[in-house]
């Protein structure tokens, strides 16, 4: 193969996703919408892009060496990116998980060659989220030359999509970016994105979405240094999200996960509001193919939550249409991230050496 040499390892081709313009969902004299498509990554979702980082920054300071542990505690993306990246490496990864880890999760595990160990104690909110971490931590003190990776507090976490999401979005779009719409998670990306555009671009809106529920109004995330800089908040429910990613793929031909509705129907929103010489931008976090059986179409509506509510009364349950899609992007409205501030931070207690120094934020991004 003549110039096989040029030809980038997958690991190589982490990052530098392309963004495309969705051009079916606004009216010309509104801002363009455009998205950045992450599950053109490799693994498929926006946490290779950490997970990679992580594991590469711990190589280069000798802190994972050959034939280590790796070891995770994760529901979602970033434990099945660091499963792959991780096993591809050589090195043995442990997955904690819970009952909650989608199926389509489970089979990715499966197929990387992890070992997968399940927590089933919940806490008094029902959550499984101390017990896993518990779990991880006595592990890491257990297993010799083991590495601890940790999305919650870890720099590369953050510094993936300062260095890389954020700065990529900006040199893309240019001057006529004024809003960008990312969730909330574990805010590893609200973060590293919200500090580059503090720094670089401080007229882009940083915008925040998440499922109502679990959101930065209850919490301020360890990743995410300084509140101040996401300027609004949205809490989206689980119905809006489900009909939002269901309505991208109908009209875009984008298919993403349900935490990517939320962030359509967000950024939707804000360019119906904005004049057409500005852009409106969101992130795609991954491909929708896990969430088919809750949000591909009117047949899953009882299994996704659908059933029930004031959404499937209304009728807009199983409305995909752009009609319906901008209907109840005007019913959401705003909070302001000031409500976090004052708040403890959400910092589950480290292990020491487990791998994420716990020392703040930007102390370790500047290093």
């Amino acid at each position: 193969m003549t110039g096989a040499r040029d030809v980038p390892h997958p690991l190589e081709a982490v990052g530098g996703t392309p963004t495309v313009q969705l051009r079916s969902l606004t009216e010309p004299a509104e801002a363009t919408l455009v998205a950045k498509l992450e599950p053109a990554d490799p693994g498929g979702s926006l946490p290779d892009r950490s997970a990679w980082q992580v594991i590469r920054r711990a190589e280069d300071e000798g802190r994972l060496r050959p034939g280590a542990t790796i070891i995770g505690s994760s529901s979602g993306g970033f434990g099945t990116a660091l499963a792959a990246i991780g096993v591809s490496r050589g090195y043995q990864v442990i997955a904690i998980v819970d009952p909650t880890t989608a199926p389509a999760d489970w089979m990715l595990y499966e197929a990387s060659g992890a070992e997968v160990i399940v927590v089933d104690q919940q806490d008094g909110s029902g959550s499984y989220h101390p017990a896993r971490l518990a779990l991880a931590n006595r592990l890491h003190r257990q297993i010799p030359h083991s590495f601890r990776a940790d999305k919650q507090v870890s720099p590369q976490h953050v510094g993936a999509h300062f260095r890389g999401t954020a700065r990529e979005l900006v040199a893309t779009v240019g001057d006529r970016l004024t809003a960008v719409v990312c969730t909330v998670r574990t805010s590893g990306q609200l973060g590293g994105v919200s500090r580059y555009l503090a720094r670089h671009a401080p007229q882009v809106r940083v915008v925040g979405v998440d499922i109502v529920g679990s959101t930065v109004s209850d919490w301020a995330p360890a990743n995410l240094a300084d509140v101040a800089r996401v300027h609004e908040v949205y809490q989206v429910s689980d119905e809006v999200a489900h009909t939002g990613c269901r309505a991208l793929v109908r009209h875009e031909g984008v298919l993403a996960g349900v935490s990517t509705g939320a962030a359509l129907t967000v950024a939707l929103r804000l360019a119906m509001q904005r004049g057409s010489d500005e852009v409106v931008a969101l992130l795609v976090a991954d491909r929708g193919e896990p969430y088919l059986r809750t949000a591909a179409g009117p047949a899953r509506s009882a299994g996704s939550g659908l059933a029930g509510s004031g959404l499937a009364g209304s009728g807009l349950a199983a409305d995909t249409s752009v009609e319906g899609l901008r209907t109840r992007a005007t019913w959401l409205v705003p909070t302001s991230a000031a409500l976090a501030r004052g708040r403890p931070r959400y910092a589950p207690q480290p292990a020491a050496g487990r791998g994420a120094p716990s020392v703040p934020v930007e102390q370790r991004l500047a290093s």
